[in-house]
C-alpha cells in the first residue's frame, strides 16, 4: 500500500505542477466515483503545493475538493438511480436481495438519509461507497447534492489546511490516518458478514413463499 501512494504522490505532484486546482477536481471525482486514490493524499498534498495561505488553504481546498467529490458522487448517485434498483428487482435474488430489503432501505434513507450523506463525507473509506445505495434508495437529489458538498467541503478543506500547516512533512498526516483504515475495514466486514448471513435465512424464506403462493 505505501509503495502505492508514493506512485500516486509522484503522479499527483506532477498534475498539481501543471494544471493546478481544476487537477484537484479531477482526481476528487474519481475517488468519489469509487476509483481508490484517497483523499488523505491528495487534499494534503494539494494545500502544501498550491495553497499561498492558510485561508486558500481551508477555502480552495475545500471548494475544489467538495466540487469533485460532488461530481464523482452524482455519477455514482445516477448509476444507483438509474440501473441500480431495476438491476436488484430484477436479479436481485442471485445477490439474496428481495424487494422486501429495497422498500426498507427506501423507508432508512427517507429517514437518516440527509444525515448519512453528510457524515459519511467525513469517514475514510464509507465516504467513497455512499452515493450508490443513496441512489438506489432514491434519496432526494438536491438534498443529496447540498449535503454532499457541504461534508466533503469540511473533510477537503481539514487535510488541505493540515498539508499547508505541515508543509514537507505532509505525509506524517497520512501515518496519522492509516491506522483507522483497518478498524473501519474490519466494521464494514463484519457487517458484511452479518448481512449475508441474516439476507440468506430471510432471502430463502422469501422467495419459498413467494414459490408456493404461485403454485
Amino acid at each position: 500500500m505505501h509503495g502505492y501512494e508514493q506512485k500516486l504522490v509522484e503522479f499527483l505532484q506532477q498534475l498539481f505542477h501543471t494544471i493546478g486546482w481544476p487537477g484537484v477536481v479531477v482526481i476528487m471525482t474519481l475517488e468519489s466515483a469509487n476509483i481508490p486514490i484517497p483523499s488523505e493524499v491528495t487534499m494534503p498534498l494539494a494545500g502544501w503545493m498550491l495553497a499561498p495561505t492558510k485561508t486558500a488553504a481551508i477555502l480552495w481546498g475545500g471548494f475544489y475538493g467538495a466540487l469533485g467529490c460532488t461530481i464523482g458522487s452524482v455519477i455514482s448517485y445516477a448509476i444507483g438511480a438509474f440501473g441500480g434498483r431495476p438491476f436488484l428487482e430484477k436479479y436481485g435474488r442471485y445477490v439474496l436481495v428481495t424487494p422486501h430489503d429495497i422498500d426498507r432501505a427506501d423507508e432508512w434513507f427517507a429517514k437518516w438519509g440527509d444525515a448519512t450523506a453528510f457524515v459519511s463525507r467525513m469517514l475514510p473509506i464509507v465516504r467513497t461507497f455512499i452515493s450508490l445505495p443513496a441512489g438506489v434508495a432514491k434519496m432526494r437529489f438536491w438534498t443529496f447534492t447540498l449535503y454532499t458538498f457541504v461534508g466533503s467541503f469540511i473533510w477537503a478543506g481539514v487535510l488541505a489546511f493540515a498539508g499547508f500547516e505541515f508543509g514537507a512533512r505532509w505525509e506524517r498526516i497520512r501515518e496519522i490516518m492509516r491506522p483507522f483504515d483497518i478498524p473501519i475495514a474490519i466494521v464494514l466486514v463484519v457487517g458484511f458478514a452479518f448481512y449475508v448471513w441474516h439476507h440468506v435465512r430471510h432471502a430463502q424464506k422469501y422467495y419459498r413463499e413467494q414459490e408456493a403462493a404461485e403454485k
